[in-house]
């Protein structure tokens, strides 16, 4: 079997067995898209203001140059203005182009860029061509539905499939012959070594939550539209069921579905940003220790990741309490004293920091929050920070220990002193396909997965037998 992609397979043969409409049609790997030319933006424009999606108007020239340069600058500000506050009081817009083909249908209502949630509906600028399938590995009950999924899209929709080359080398589906046939025309990859965000339109998950969180982590930039069906063991993320998985994916290949935009953090791992001084630092009463010892010239990116539930910061195998310094847009906030602290999206409010005991929030609600785990302190309640504020994470100089910092349960790594994490509010969201709408699929999950709100019911005053009322 050949893992390579299309292009590798098409120049060695590998695709002799494949149809010769898909041949003409899939015989290359897609294009890459062009790279489009943005407006320059304000040298004082933040990252994480503009998000990358901020347009500025461009320069007049020749005979179109109407009005004096003065004009021309205050317009400008304007602009700057209205784009500032629209983002900084609800994060950066996220992009509307999902994968190669999907997007958003406009919102010519839309103020200050405050996406109307019932006007989150899916639309395809083409036909999609290639679906991502990802299957939960090590589970055999999700071998049959794997297969008669990729029989459906190959067969009847006529799509090209792309696997995880360790899903096609499952002994138990080699040695399945009827599906042989299919499995020559299925394209491989492996995570790490190909990428392939660029080439699909469609991510169909069977399984779990988990199952989500890794088709997201496969794209650090724009995420294709993801369709999740509930295979798995929670199942808070995954609404479709899969006995009616055909003319549910016909529904969504006709486009118009509801979509929820869960949010994502872009999180980096500087190693090394800041010089210990022990001189530099006093203890005050209310426990804030003022740091002065940043060094901006320093500091070197290891790791740069989008996150779509959490980052969780730990104290690791030691005995001892972590602690580390929480810093929002550069001033120190708190000193994290107990076993952890954990920032998440609203996705990611309804899995670990649920359990942290935060409150849960809607995916659309746009917000990152901070909930310490077992706090040293009876005051230290969970709290809700803007979207687009950057948060940073740092040892604090007394720490008797380092800390450990995990992305969605993955890429555990060690921080030591010097070494800091920032996270703020990524520009690629998760465009997650709903079964119903955004809201029913959220609150039902809530009732069917966590149970929420679930007791016995109060009987009412009639029903209810009085010894006193009957003896009168």
């Amino acid at each position: 079997m050949d893992d390579g992609l299309p292009s590798r397979k098409a120049e060695e043969g590998g695709c002799s067995k494949r149809p010769q409409r898909q041949q003409d049609r899939q015989g290359k790997l897609p294009k890459k898209r062009k790279e489009v030319k943005r407006s320059p933006r304000r040298p004082d424009c933040p990252e994480h203001l503009s998000g990358g999606n901020v347009h500025w108007l461009p320069e007049q020239q020749g005979s179109e140059a109407s009005g004096s340069a003065e004009d021309t600058s205050d317009s400008c500000l304007k602009r700057w203005d209205r784009c500032r506050r629209g983002h900084f009081l609800h994060g950066p817009y996220p992009a509307t182009h999902f994968g190669p083909k999907a997007c958003i249908l406009p919102n010519p209502t839309s103020v200050m860029h405050i996406q109307d949630p019932a006007s989150q509906r899916l639309t395809w600028s083409k036909p999609p061509l290639n679906v991502l399938v990802i299957r939960k590995i090590r589970d055999e009950t999700l071998l049959e539905p794997f297969k008669e999924l990729c029989r459906f899209l190959v067969e009847e929709k006529h799509l090209m499939v792309y696997v995880e080359k360790k899903v096609v080398d499952d002994g138990s589906l080699m040695s399945d012959e009827s599906f042989s046939a299919i499995c020559n025309q299925l394209c491989t990859f492996r995570e790490g070594y190909d990428d392939i965000s660029d080439c699909i339109d469609l991510i169909i998950c069977l399984g779990g939550d988990g199952t989500l969180l890794y088709a997201s982590s496969l794209f650090q930039g724009s995420v294709p539209p993801v369709m999740a069906f509930h295979l798995g063991s929670l199942g808070f993320l995954t609404p479709f069921k899969f006995e009616s998985f055909k003319t549910e994916v016909d529904k969504v290949f006709e486009g118009n579905a509801a979509i929820i935009l869960r949010s994502r953090l872009k999180v980096k791992v500087v190693k090394g940003m800041f010089q210990r001084n022990e001189q530099l630092f006093t203890t005050q009463e209310n426990g804030v220790v003022p740091h002065n010892h940043i060094n901006n010239e320093a500091g070197k990116i290891t790791l740069q990741l989008q996150v779509l539930n959490e980052v969780v910061v730990d104290r690791g195998p030691s005995s001892y309490l972590s602690n580390v310094d929480l810093y929002l847009d550069g001033r120190l906030i708190t000193s994290v004293q107990g076993d952890g602290v954990i920032v998440s999206t609203p996705t990611g409010s309804t899995a670990y920091a649920a359990a942290a005991g935060a409150s849960m929030i809607h995916p659309n609600v746009p917000a990152i929050m901070v909930t310490p785990i077992c706090p040293h302190s009876l005051s230290f309640r969970p709290i809700v920070v803007p979207a687009g504020v950057e948060l940073m994470i740092t040892l604090s100089p007394d720490a008797r220990n380092t800390a450990w910092v995990s992305f969605d349960g993955r890429k555990r790594q060690e921080i030591q002193h010097g070494d800091s994490i920032k996270i703020t509010t990524s520009c690629f969201p998760v465009p997650s396909i709903c079964c119903h709408d955004l809201v029913y699929d959220w609150f039902d999950s809530l009732a069917q997965c966590l149970h929420w709100n679930v007791r016995k019911k109060q009987t009412r005053l009639t029903d209810a037998s009085d010894s006193s009322e009957t003896e009168n």
